[in-house]
């Protein structure tokens, strides 16, 4: 997808346990996004449109709906996995509001 006139990128830092855990994640229908975590070292902040910011949030609720307990995840896995996900909602919500249920 290509950005729009008025698309905003969001520059978010990755880090240490986070990012490991992250690249142990297999994310189905990322279109390229899993191909940016396994390439992403972590030393700056990685640019996200909404549509990437809202597949990678939409990946980690389904983990925790379906498996809460990994069977490739240790525990230190599970709860940075956990803590990003919480981070990551609080900032996208700040920027887009939370969303509404029609």
């Amino acid at each position: 997808m290509k950005p729009g006139k008025y698309d905003r990128r969001h520059w978010i830092l990755i880090s240490g346990v986070e990012l490991q855990a992250l690249k142990s994640l297999a994310m189905p229908e990322s279109f390229g996004l899993e191909g940016r975590i396994q390439r992403y070292q972590g030393k700056r902040p990685i640019g996200l449109y909404r549509w990437d910011w809202e597949c990678w949030l939409d990946t980690l609720s389904l983990e925790w709906a379906d498996r809460p307990q990994h069977p490739r995840l240790n525990r230190r896995d599970t709860e940075a996995l956990k803590s990003l996900h919480d981070r990551w909602r609080k900032e996208y919500d700040a920027a887009y509001g939370e969303p509404s249920l029609q």
